[in-house]
């Protein structure tokens, strides 16, 4: 029942794999700026932001089976509009469709496998990111393909969009049915309790400090990877090859030690000890990446950094689950607090980049490590 979600994670994230690695690409065809890309990574999630939390507290309160099925059409739909866009108007469409889609789909299906074992959140959450990573490593695969037989990041998106039919039509089958005493409408009275609920908890100093390390951890792991081939290719003057390599070579890594880190998690005694070493070490080999001459010696440098924020994500998210019992779908209500301002940061970085560089606007990604050497408590709660 469980091998549904891990589905779901995997296209999502072979969807993200393809579209990091396929920047430059996109970049040529539909001639954008820095500025647009940008907008591109940032303005799409700030408005789900304001959708989300709708869709987290029906699906607490409601029918999360359909919400999760629902999603999966519009996620299905995006990915087709994607491969057909010719200039940036289009794409941002696109990804505007797809930011909440993947929130109904993707982020209900990783509250319901979180429910499957509630003292379990850190070790399912480990397995939930190395569906993820596996998916992640696909996606560049998949355009390296497309594009050797000429047929573009349009034509893997193209595909992306088929894999996705085929997930929903498992989903359709598998994801357990809504309990048959639920209304056919949401009543009022319950969605207004549901975010009660979720405003009473933003009350809590413990829940604001696991959604603030999670925005803050992000910048080392998704944000770094959407600016990673552009980075390359602008920066280390690498060719688009060379900057698929770099991009393939960082998720590779991320599957190998996300698969490592699950029987690792429960032989670890304190998690919040590993997470402030990694935190260190991430501090100082993001450092000597980004000062480091020539391509090969940054690639072997980003080995590193990929390194070193394993397990960062499962550990956070589990304690964000774990802090807010028996209201899993709310919490992309609660995270959607703190995502306008978290995606406000690729936007950030693109505008710095027009301006002065991207060589010296990714530096403002050392936030992330550094806000966990100083938020994270000392140890982990008996």
């Amino acid at each position: 029942m469980n091998f549904v979600y891990l589905l779901i994670e995997f296209l999502d994230e072979l969807v993200f794999g393809l579209g990091e690695t396929a920047w430059p690409l996109i970049r040529t065809d539909l001639h954008l700026t820095y500025t647009q890309i940008g907008l591109l990574l940032s303005v799409p999630g700030m408005i789900a932001a304001f959708i989300e939390p709708f869709l987290g507290i029906l699906g607490d309160v409601w029918k999360r089976r359909l919400l999760i099925l629902g999603g999966g059409v519009f996620f299905t739909f995006s990915l087709v509009l994607t491969a057909v866009s010719k200039s940036f108007h289009p794409i941002l469409i696109s990804f505007i469709i797809f930011n909440p889609a993947s929130g109904a789909f993707v982020s209900l299906s990783q509250a319901t496998l979180m429910d499957s074992a509630p003292e379990r959140h850190a070790q399912n959450m480990a397995r939930w990111t190395s569906a993820g990573s596996l998916g992640n490593v696909f996606g560049p695969i998949l355009l390296g393909l497309f594009v050797y037989f000429g047929l573009g990041w349009r034509g893997a998106y193209a595909l992306a969009a088929a894999i996705s039919a085929l997930c929903l039509l498992a989903a359709f089958r598998l994801v357990p049915p809504d309990d048959e005493s639920i209304s056919h409408l949401p009543s009022f009275k319950s969605v207004f309790d549901g975010f009660r609920s979720a405003l009473s908890a933003l009350k809590r100093r413990e829940v604001w400090r696991w959604l603030l390390l999670l925005e803050a951890s992000d910048l080392m792991l998704d944000v770094l990877l959407g600016f990673l081939a552009l980075y390359f290719v602008d920066v280390a003057q690498a060719t688009p090859t060379q900057a698929g390599i770099a991009v393939t070579v960082w998720l590779i890594m991320g599957m190998l030690t996300d698969f490592i880190f699950i029987p690792f998690i429960d032989r670890q005694p304190d998690s919040m000890k590993f997470l402030r070493r990694t935190a260190t070490l991430e501090l100082f080999a993001f450092s000597i990446f980004l000062l480091v001459p020539g391509f090969i010696p940054k690639l072997i440098t980003i080995v590193f950094v990929n390194i070193f924020n394993t397990g960062w994500y499962p550990i956070l998210k589990g304690n964000l689950y774990s802090a807010l019992p028996g209201q899993s779908a709310s919490i992309m209500a609660i995270e959607s607090v703190t995502t306008p301002i978290a995606k406000l940061l690729p936007l950030f970085v693109g505008l710095l980049a027009d301006q002065f560089g991207l060589g010296i606007a990714i530096w403002l990604l050392l936030l992330g490590p550094l806000a966990l050497m100083i938020g994270l408590p000392r140890h982990d709660k008996p």
